[in-house]
Order: structure tokens, then C-alpha cells, then sequence
């Protein structure tokens, strides 16, 4: 994979100029693309911005995002070769820390379920995850440096630990999601792929101009609550073992570690995540819903048919209880730091048809709290799986730091 960090470095060390480092990574897509199919259209040409703390960072972008330089399908032949006049807000954002935009990704069409033909750079029999496919696999397979994605369920951790890289879905709204189609106001959440913790935290950081965002010389020592979400059922034997290992690292590295029990009300929320989801779908959808029906990509189509009755009444109720557990959580965080649990129920399912399961992805969105992928092992078949640090709404710093803290404890043991 292709470090952030490190294409900073160098190019600030005046070794490499930003040209060179975009040739770098044109090369590499050129070298792994037609294999892997992580883009829908790449500039084959791009042009390094000359300032900005992302000059010579190629980015892909999830194609849900507008670009005016790129057309913006969203993953459905309803928008074949639709071009938006703008930028969406990430993306201008990008743009102004001087990054260059050298594609779009491919997505699930809309966000949804429905698979791309994408496939995961370590196991070409096994899916990369989605909704945000092209974006976790672009960079897993070293083609950039650094790609946006979306998550209204568990679609940007979830892919990364698929793909084994690093990634963040902040704290809502952090990043803005002006010119990002909608599947649901209340939970779709911009994020960020990269090659490494540190690689995440300078996208990040650069993108809001918030510097408290980079990671500290010295990280402190998190107190760690483990979560295992029994709620959404029982782990593969891959993602408890992925679990137990980061536990263990983090805590003979000084952490205080220890279980966390959530109170009943956050078990409920996690429940209300599909209401409140599909509800708000239908009102974001309903354009392509009854104008273009027979277009809809199958799945996704199955699933606002099963959920087209749902009441309003049933909607305000689950809100409510999002609101509760949101106050509930935040008690736990009185006593933690950091919570570490599940980024998926195992490594990447075998086989093309499904883009895997969000059960262990979907309350965390739903709370709005920041989130970020650590790979912590591979698997049978050279899959990785990862695990989630969790911080406080907000606490996004502290999300990346703690992150930052496990993935140093597991290199540690790998040695």
C-alpha cells in the first residue's frame, strides 16, 4: 500500500516532487486496475496541485459524491452519464488542501446492497465489502494513497477490514454530505481510506483544516471498555479471534482493558438503525422508487419493497430511542476512554453475490460516534479482519489516537 505519511515526507524533504508522486500512484492503478476493478472512470491525465498538505495525493472518490470533472452514477444505470456543475463539499475540501481527485470509486448502487463488480485485492473469491467497494480495494491493492467513502450501515469499516486498511467513519457530520446522494439524513456519514492510522488522521485533518486531528508525538495510554455486542449475535471464529488479539496486544502494551456492559436502551437503538434507515430511504429515493422502478437494482429494490409500509409513528419511536441510548452512551465514556469491539462478524464472505454483513457496524452509525478500522489479523486464505476503536461523539482526536495506540500494540506482536 501507498503511505500518506510517507509521500508527505518525501515531498516535503524536497525528494520527490507532487508529479512524481501522482505518476506513482498511476502506475500502480495501471498496474492493478484491470484485475481488481476498484474505479467506474479515471482521469488518465491529472496534474499535481503545486501547495496544500495534500499536494502529490491521488484520491479516488466513492462514486455518490459529485464531481464536476467526473460524471456521478451512483452505481445505477438511471444516472448513466449524469454530470453534476459542482463539487460535493468533500470534495472541494480535498481540493483546497491541494489533493488530486484521479477518479471515481464504485459503490452498491445508491449506498445500498446490491455488489459492484469490484473484487478484494487479497482474495479475488472473496467480496471487498461495501457500499464503499472501489474505495477500500483501490487502496488495499496500493493504487492510492487515499479514497472517500460512505457509511449509513457499515460501509466504510466494514470494506476496510475486508481489505485490511485503515479507515474512519468520524463523528456525524464532521464531514460535510452537501452533494453526496442521500440514502438516510440521519446516519449517512462521509469517511476516509488510507494505508495506516497516521495516513488517515493527515487526510483528515488536512480536509478540515482541524491540525488537532493529526496524531501526537507521544500517544497516551487509552483506557480500553471491550464491547462484544452479543446483541448482534455471535462472531465468526475469525472476527472473536481478530477481537481477542487486539485486546491482548493493547493491554501488554499499558492499557487498562477491560469488559463494558451497554445498557439495555443501546441494544434497542441498534434495532431502530433499520427503521429509521428505510424510512428515510424512501423519502430519499422516492424519485427513482416510482419514476424508475424497474431500473432499481434488484435488492435494493426487495428491500424498500419490504419496508414501504412502515408508519411514521414507528419512525418517531425509533428516533426516540436513538436519542436515549445517544445519552446512554455517553455515560460509558465516563469510565473509558475508548470502546473496542467488532469491524465485521469475520473476514471477507466468500463468493460475489452479497457485500457481507453490517450487524456489528450499524448502532455505531446510528450513535454518530467516530469510528476507526484497525486490521488485526489474517485470516485462512490471506483475508484480513479488523477491529473498531470507538471514542465519544466528537472525540474524534481521541478516536484516532487510541487507534493509533492498537496498531502500533499489534505490530508489536506480530514481531
Amino acid at each position: 500500500m501507498i503511505s500518506l505519511a510517507e509521500l508527505q515526507r518525501r515531498i516535503d524533504a524536497g525528494e520527490l516532487s507532487p508529479d512524481d508522486a501522482i505518476a506513482q500512484s498511476l502506475a500502480a492503478t495501471s498496474a492493478h486496475e484491470k484485475s481488481i476493478g476498484a474505479f467506474v472512470c479515471r482521469d488518465e491525465n491529472p496534474r499535481a496541485q503545486s501547495a496544500g498538505p495534500l499536494r502529490g495525493i491521488a484520491v479516488g472518490i466513492k462514486d455518490i459524491m459529485d464531481t464536476a470533472d467526473f460524471p456521478t452514477e451512483m452505481g445505477s444505470p438511471i444516472y448513466r452519464g449524469y454530470r453534476s456543475r459542482g463539487d460535493a463539499a468533500v470534495v472541494m475540501m480535498l481540493k483546497q488542501a491541494g489533493a488530486t481527485i484521479v477518479g471515481k470509486t464504485t459503490t452498491t448502487a445508491f449506498a445500498s446492497v446490491d455488489p459492484t463488480p469490484t473484487l478484494n485485492p487479497h482474495n479475488h473469491g472473496h467480496t471487498p465489502g461495501g457500499s464503499s467497494s472501489g474505495s477500500a480495494a483501490a487502496v488495499a491493492a496500493g493504487m492510492i494513497p487515499l479514497a472517500l467513502g460512505t457509511q449509513t450501515g457499515g460501509s466504510v469499516i466494514r470494506p476496510a477490514s475486508f481489505c485490511g486498511v485503515a479507515a474512519i467513519k468520524p463523528s456525524y457530520r464532521l464531514l460535510p454530505t452537501v452533494g453526496v446522494k442521500c440514502y438516510s439524513w440521519t446516519l449517512d456519514t462521509v469517511g476516509l481510506f488510507a494505508a495506516g492510522v497516521d495516513d488517515v488522521a493527515r487526510g483528515l485533518a488536512a480536509m478540515t483544516g482541524r491540525p488537532e486531528l493529526l496524531l501526537p508525538s507521544s500517544i497516551p495510554t487509552p483506557r480500553i471498555g471491550i464491547v462484544t455486542q452479543d446483541f448482534a449475535g455471535a462472531p465468526e471464529v475469525s472476527g472473536g479471534e481478530a477481537l481477542q488479539i487486539a485486546a491482548r496486544a493493547a493491554e501488554r502494551a499499558g492499557a487498562t482493558v477491560h469488559g463494558v456492559d451497554l445498557h439495555e436502551i443501546v441494544a434497542e437503538a441498534w434495532q431502530a438503525h433499520s427503521v429509521i434507515q428505510e424510512f428515510e430511504a424512501h423519502q430519499a429515493l422516492a424519485w427513482e422508487y416510482r419514476e424508475n422502478y424497474d431500473a432499481m437494482a434488484p435488492l435494493l429494490r426487495a428491500r424498500l419493497d419490504e419496508s414501504k409500509g412502515t408508519a411514521p409513528a414507528a419512525y418517531d419511536e425509533a428516533m426516540g430511542v436513538a436519542s436515549r441510548a445517544r445519552h446512554a452512551l455517553a455515560k460509558v465514556f465516563e469510565e473509558v476512554d475508548v470502546l473496542l469491539t467488532l469491524s465485521a462478524p469475520g473476514a471477507a464472505p466468500q463468493g460475489l453475490d452479497s457485500t457481507g454483513d453490517a450487524r456489528y457496524n450499524r448502532l455505531w452509525t446510528l450513535m454518530g460516534v467516530p469510528c476507526v478500522n484497525v486490521p488485526a489479523l489474517i485470516a485462512d486464505g490471506g483475508l484480513p479482519v479488523g477491529v473498531q476503536v470507538i471514542a465519544r461523539y466528537g472525540a474524534d482526536a481521541e478516536a484516532l489516537a487510541a487507534a493509533r495506540f492498537v496498531e502500533v500494540a499489534l505490530r508489536r506482536k506480530w514481531r
